[in-house]
């Protein structure tokens, strides 16, 4: 029996969930909530889902869903997830889970005392492009690891967005740039020492932010993020004996490495998948017993510490270790 499903508002990533879920036997998209109960049973019409909800209590409340996808604004990720937890609802949310490690820890304790499954939705995680370049780094293939480097930017224009606004927990290191520390710490593990530094606008978020994360055995990862700058969207792993590329490692696009190693480069081709519809079947599994949650609370909670260290280090303007377990 598929994992019925319940969507936690109407917002756009719930594409990708439904496209993900359609041709899926581990998952069935069953409800969708709303604060309007109008805009709730137009989305439902449109989309093909059986359920319309008026609002978010009403759809924890339903009984014909197994559990919550959380694509509600960051700063409600955990409050939403907690009250799905306590209506004995699993809970897949959204990345960035929040900037706030107590938080994060809190969300997962309850889903242990209750006995449910939370996990973050970093979807490129899931796809065989992140598995193979884990691989083949770890295998030796450009040598011993020495920096990582990646970007992710675009170019926001509206004003208005929901990214752009502080009491929200907006900005380009939460939206964007949490990519590339999952990446680097995909790659090398958890960082001993960070620094960042942040230009601000919007609401007061950041727009642009750089980050170095320094790793154990000399390993440094920099990255870079921004609403601000022209697309890019880059992972590389250098060795001591070559290079690994991927372009659009966070969309997955081109289901490819390019490995470099003095003048010789090879790609590695790799057969496309659903990232997203990988990401709901994992979580299916892991909510009936049947695997281990890819990302659960270990990976989460690296996360969130990176991700509070590099603030805290852009405000003191100085390096800072992330916080300890």
């Amino acid at each position: 029996m598929p994992v019925r499903l319940g969507l936690l508002s109407t917002a756009r990533i719930n594409d990708e969930i439904l496209l993900g879920a359609a041709p899926s036997d581990a998952v069935e998209v069953v409800a969708v909530g709303s604060r309007d109960r109008a805009r709730a049973e137009a989305y439902a019409q449109q989309k093909g889902i059986p359920c319309a909800h008026g609002s978010y209590e009403e759809l924890l409340s339903d009984p014909e869903v197994d559990a919550i996808y959380n694509s509600l604004p960051n700063s409600l990720h955990v409050p939403w997830t907690l009250r799905a937890l306590d209506a004995g609802k699993h809970v897949l949310v959204e990345k960035p889970f929040d900037r706030r490690p107590a938080e994060v820890a809190r969300a997962f304790d309850a889903a242990d005392a209750a006995g449910l499954i939370v996990m973050e939705a970093f979807m490129y995680r899931h796809h065989p492009q992140t598995k193979r370049l884990r691989e083949l780094v770890a295998g030796g293939s450009i040598g011993e690891l020495r920096e990582i480097r990646s970007t992710f930017t675009y170019q926001l224009e509206d004003p208005t967005d929901v990214r752009l606004y502080r009491e929200l927990d907006g900005g380009s290191l939460m939206d964007l740039g949490c990519y590339c520390v999952s990446g680097s710490r995909l790659l090398a593990g958890e960082p001993e020492l960070v620094e960042g530094t942040q230009l601000i606008g919007g609401d007061g978020v950041d727009v642009h932010f750089t980050g170095t994360l320094r790793f154990p055995g000399g390993v440094e990862s920099r990255f870079e993020c921004g609403f601000d700058s022209p697309p890019s969207s880059t992972l590389e792993a250098i060795g001591s004996e070559g290079s690994a590329l991927v372009n659009e490692p966070w969309a997955c696009s081109e289901h490819a490495i390019d490995l470099h190693r003095g003048c010789h480069t090879a790609r590695v081709e790799l057969e496309d998948a659903d990232r997203y519809r990988l990401q709901l079947e994992n979580f299916a599994a892991a909510i009936q017993g049947e695997a281990e949650p890819l990302l659960g609370r270990a990976d989460a909670l690296g996360q969130v510490r990176t991700i509070e260290a590099l603030y805290r280090s852009a405000e003191a303007g100085a390096p800072v270790a992330p916080a300890s377990a």
